[in-house]
């Protein structure tokens, strides 16, 4: 059996679990105390990659080539000298959102808090700001914070079949396109609601939570929005609300999809953003198996009185039949069974802001 991990960011370090022949098992620790705001594992290569959130000396980076035991550090991105979040208001990193991988094995995503991505091609040496992005004409006047100060980019979605074309998901603007390396980009917000808004259909405003795209059929992308969940056949060029007719997966942060089948996804909902608890303090699954039309709740094995958990947006993980999720109360589960019933694998974790299955 090949080793496999799960690996775990959360507010007080890196928590890594391993395969084992028992099952899952806790693995050890690394960078105890220090909040980990994404965790990631490059499928290239196997290295672990980190952000460090320390509160004092901002965000870091490091990664590691062998499982662990050994951890390099490189320089974080930095915003070029007169960048600007708005007017007079001089743009320095803030948070570090997401690290994703090209289809090519040198090329690494970062999205940032003010809204900024990054690029390397050289396996991180150094990271240059996407400035075509970044000076695009919407930013300044119609991005702004989720749930943070300022804009944040927290979805980085590659095309597998094309190492020019990906897009990005920003809290708040919404999904934005380039099938040129980041030289132009296009806003991919139509069908999109925003009901916190005097006007719920504008071009630019909107706040996917995370948003996905399918391996295996790259038309097909999925979102958790503040405002429901939303579906495209079409590479992003619309989006339909496939929310369950209840509308209890209206509001939530994570979602999950089966890359081998574009019509199965896994959402984690939660109350409306003024509350961000479990709904009825009953924590369920919603899954469905036809692109949305239909949604079933998945609770055998779940906590179902007196919870408040809530999963945040890169905090669940699908392969094959296999699913993990991390709450913000610290609980870990995991389903072998696409989500049919689940175990709880720890309830005493720090808060987990992010999990990836490696």
């Amino acid at each position: 059996m090949n080793e496999r991990y799960v690996l775990l960011g959360t507010a007080k370090g890196l928590v890594v679990y391993k395969k084992t022949k028992k099952g899952w098992c806790y693995h050890r620790d690394y960078f105890l105390g220090i909040p980990v705001s994404i965790a990631v594992c490059d499928p290239h290569t196997g290295n672990w990659w980190v952000s460090l959130d320390h509160r004092h000396w901002g965000p870091k980076l490091q990664y590691s080539p062998d499982q662990g035991s050994s951890w390099i550090e490189v320089d974080a991105p930095k915003y070029p000298e007169g960048s600007e979040v708005a007017d007079g208001v001089t743009a320095t990193l803030r948070y570090i959102w997401t690290i994703e991988f090209g289809v090519d094995s040198q090329t690494i995503f970062i999205g940032t808090e003010p809204g900024g991505l990054f690029i390397s091609t050289n396996y991180g040496a150094d990271f240059q700001l996407v400035r075509p992005l970044w000076d695009h004409p919407s930013r300044k006047e119609h991005w702004f914070g989720g749930g943070r100060n300022y804009a944040g980019i927290h979805s980085v979605v590659v095309d597998p079949l094309d190492r020019n074309h990906y897009y990005i998901g920003v809290s708040c603007a919404g999904v934005f396109e380039t099938r040129d390396h980041g030289v132009n980009w296009e806003v991919r917000n139509h069908g999109l609601r925003a009901d916190y808004l005097p006007n719920p259909w504008v071009e630019v405003g909107h706040d996917p939570h995370l948003v996905l795209i399918c391996r295996s059929d790259p038309r097909v992308m999925w979102q958790q929005n503040h405002c429901g969940i939303f579906r495209s056949t079409d590479g992003g060029g619309s989006w339909k609300d496939v929310t369950d007719p209840q509308n209890k997966g209206r509001y939530g942060f994570t979602i999950g999809i089966d890359h081998r089948d574009p019509q199965k996804a896994w959402v984690v909902p939660a109350t409306s953003d003024s509350q961000r608890i479990a709904i009825d303090r009953s924590l369920f699954v919603l899954h469905t198996k036809d692109g949305g039309a239909t949604w079933t709740e998945q609770r055998s094995g779940l906590p179902q009185n007196h919870c408040f958990d809530i999963v945040l947006r890169h905090a669940l993980d699908v392969f094959e039949d296999e699913i993990v999720f991390g709450t913000s109360a610290g609980s870990l589960y995991f389903s072998e069974d696409m989500g049919d019933s689940w175990k709880g694998l720890n309830h005493h974790l720090p808060r987990i802001f992010s999990l990836r299955l490696c």
